[in-house]
């Protein structure tokens, strides 16, 4: 993941700059690094955020029992949950190497570090297990029932997780440099530069960015092929106007699949890019600005998933707006037993929200 110049010994995110030359960030001199500002603020942003947005997503979803019946919800809040630790838990720990803290417990460092690579690829396979999802709901949709029961939705979760889990722990099982003797904690002076880029890079970003890209291909033919075959059913409408709408909703469907590989390749290609310029050639210079950007980039697809995947969704919308209505115009203590649920969305709406679309944010 992302190698940060000498001068500040930064810590990246769950991807990280490897450095092959012996005059790594992790040898450092043994001063304190200083803390970058601008990085720390943007960072603390970035995890409210994420936290926030994500939080509400698992809030509207398991308060509603009939939410929680509908498979799709459950990789939606698989994904959220990875992404509120992304910004309670990763981020802080990046901020924290960041500041070279913890400073002479190589053990609790080393385990900080994996937590930070275990949630934010929890997150990047929650992505992937949402587009197989929808592949299946799309292409297989008599199968659909069997292959997604809630007992085999819960196995996908759950294996993702476990695999996040082994992948990211790899460095606390071993696969790790000798402990720096200044005691310092910054990702490149513990974990091996084949591991930052060839393993976290390939397995843990390459792979799952092109299964994402075969499976929403192939639900793009496909939704556009239902598209026109039920406009050509549509009897009342002239062969001009048919054909206007079958173009409008081609228009928005591409739209929304390319805003989901967008968004995945924008946050996490620029930090991986960087990773391969420092191993391929290790004597080009990289502003220490830009690689704390794309470190903040990064992290920052957590708070764009809600936006990507749930909040694009009518139903979510209406109950988010529902939500802050009660913040601001809450019922009068003289009315016991009365909730609050001027705007809210019923729980069918929701739950058909995503059966047959292509994506779980439409």
């Amino acid at each position: 993941m992302a190698s940060i110049p000498p001068a500040t010994n930064a810590f990246p995110n769950s991807s990280f700059l490897p450095t092959p030359t012996p005059s790594c960030p992790g040898s450092s001199n043994g001063s304190s690094p200083s803390l970058d500002v601008p990085y720390f603020l943007t960072e603390t942003t970035t995890a409210v955020l994420s936290v926030a947005g994500n939080l509400f997503i698992c809030t509207v979803i398991l308060r509603d029992r009939k939410l929680r019946a509908v498979v799709t919800n459950h990789f939606l809040v698989s994904l959220a949950a990875a992404d509120v630790l992304v910004g309670a838990v990763a981020i802080p720990c990046a901020q924290m190497a960041d500041a070279g803290l913890p400073r002479g417990q190589p053990t609790l460092c080393l385990l900080m570090l994996c937590t930070l690579l275990i949630f934010t690829q929890a997150s990047v396979f929650g992505l992937l297990a949402i587009a197989v999802e929808r592949y299946i709901s799309i292409l297989k949709p008599f199968q659909y029932p069997s292959l997604m029961s809630p007992q085999n939705s819960l196995l996908v979760i759950l294996s993702s997780w476990v695999l996040a889990t082994f992948m990211g722990s790899l460095p606390l099982m071993g696969w790790h440099k000798p402990f720096p003797p200044d005691g310092q904690c910054n990702f490149n002076a513990f974990i091996e530069d084949t591991y930052e880029v060839y393993f976290n890079f390939v397995a843990c970003m390459l792979v799952p960015l092109a299964a994402m890209l075969v499976l929403y291909s192939r639900i793009f033919l496909e939704a556009k092929r239902q598209i026109r075959k039920v406009a050509e059913r549509e009897v009342d409408m002239t062969r001009q106007a048919r054909r206007r709408r079958v173009l409008h909703k081609e228009l928005r469907l591409a739209t929304s699949l390319f805003i989901v590989l967008f968004c995945f390749a924008l946050c996490w290609l620029p930090l991986h890019i960087i990773n391969t310029l420092r191993l391929v050639c290790p004597g080009c210079p990289v502003p220490n600005p830009l690689v704390l950007a794309t470190i903040v980039l990064s992290h920052a697809n957590s708070a764009i998933n809600p936006v990507v995947y749930v909040f694009r969704m009518r139903s979510f919308r209406q109950a988010f707006t529902a939500a802050f209505s009660c913040a601001w115009h809450p019922l009068p203590t003289s009315s016991p037993g009365k909730f609050c649920t001027s705007g809210l969305t019923p729980s069918n709406q929701l739950e058909l929200a995503s059966r047959n679309s292509p994506l779980p944010g439409k």
